[in-house]
């Protein structure tokens, strides 16, 4: 009886084996489309650097990997879509500065978070460039001094556009404010492409932006840059200024990095995280950011992990001084 039992187990087992071995297959990530969000509109810094780092992920990964926009709340929209999505590292977020401090806004306004810092975990980092403050070509404005001796002429009469109330381009703007002891209107617009056309259309008087947005503009003459927020002169306006050098207290980086759901399955974390180290390293990745004129600057998951705890800690009392803004 007992070698008819174990027969009939041993005969079971290897049909499991058989039944489940394809199922086990089938499970290994990544296995499906991975969906990288933008969390701003197409064109935007967002977008532009999806775009930049996805046919390397989906060459490494040999899976299709799209982008999709989601855009609104300066951000927190596309990161409350990918905080809504199952942990399984199907769906990822190219999250921008915002993901530092949009949870202090929730707080100021005493609401119920549309996402928290707890909710995601660092992939790696793709880059880190200051914004610049730039203007029309035709403008009065030659220089930062000018802007600032007319703003304090006229409160509130200049205009600045950006991409949506608490966006990274409204933080960098009010942190100059604050500094410059001045006050202009804020005009929000629902990204940073837009943000840029108003800019070009008259309709605001200056934006801050990265230097990758509007570096088709510049270089067509159609638009000027005055200053750059960062703690040295940059090689995209070796000629231009930073804020600092002025007399300002203001350097702010609109930096941009790949996250995942915090509960994703640690095997497929390390799958995606190991593939973003090597597209980072590629030629066509590197190529990509050359075009958007965007320096990639990398960083792994544990190093950014670091980076991003003091950068939600630097920005949480400049969103205390913004204040409520709706």
């Amino acid at each position: 009886m007992s070698r008819r039992i174990l027969k009939y187990l041993m005969f079971f087992g290897v049909v499991g084996l058989l039944l489940s071995g394809p199922a086990l297959a089938a499970d290994k990530y990544p296995s499906r489309l991975i969906t990288i969000v933008a969390p701003f509109s197409p064109g935007g810094t967002a977008d532009l650097h999806c775009r930049a780092i996805a046919p390397s992920l989906e060459k490494i990964l040999k899976q299709s990997v799209v982008v999709i926009n989601k855009t609104g709340a300066g951000g927190a929209v596309g990161a409350a879509y990918v905080a809504s999505k199952k942990p399984d590292g199907y769906t990822i977020l190219l999250a921008l500065t915002f993901i530092s401090y949009m949870p202090s806004v929730d707080k100021l306004f005493n609401r119920p978070p549309t996402f928290t810092r707890e909710q995601f975990v660092p992939i790696g980092l793709m880059s880190k460039d200051p914004a610049i403050m730039v203007v029309q070509s035709s403008s009065p404005y030659k220089c930062v001094a000018d802007l600032v001796a007319d703003a304090k002429k006229r409160p509130g009469k200049i205009k600045y556009s950006s991409a949506g109330f608490y966006s990274t381009l409204h933080v960098a703007m009010e942190m100059f404010m604050k500094s410059a002891g001045i006050k202009m209107t804020h005009v929000p617009f629902r990204g940073g492409n837009p943000a840029t056309m108003a800019l070009l259309g008259g309709h605001v008087d200056t934006l801050a932006i990265p230097p990758s947005v509007v570096a088709g503009q510049v270089k067509a003459g159609k638009l000027r840059v005055l200053a750059v927020w960062s703690d040295k002169r940059i090689a995209a306006h070796p000629d231009k200024p930073t804020l600092r050098e002025l007399g300002y207290d203001a350097e702010f980086y609109v930096w941009a990095g790949l996250f995942a759901r915090k509960g994703t399955p640690p095997e497929a974390l390390k799958v995606i995280r190991e593939a973003y180290g090597k597209a980072a390293k590629t030629k066509a990745f590197k190529s990509a950011m050359k075009n958007i004129r965007t320096p990639p600057v990398y960083l792994n998951a544990e190093d950014l992990q670091k980076f991003w705890d003091k950068d939600a800690e630097n920005l949480d009392s400049l969103i205390k001084f913004i204040g409520k803004v709706q």
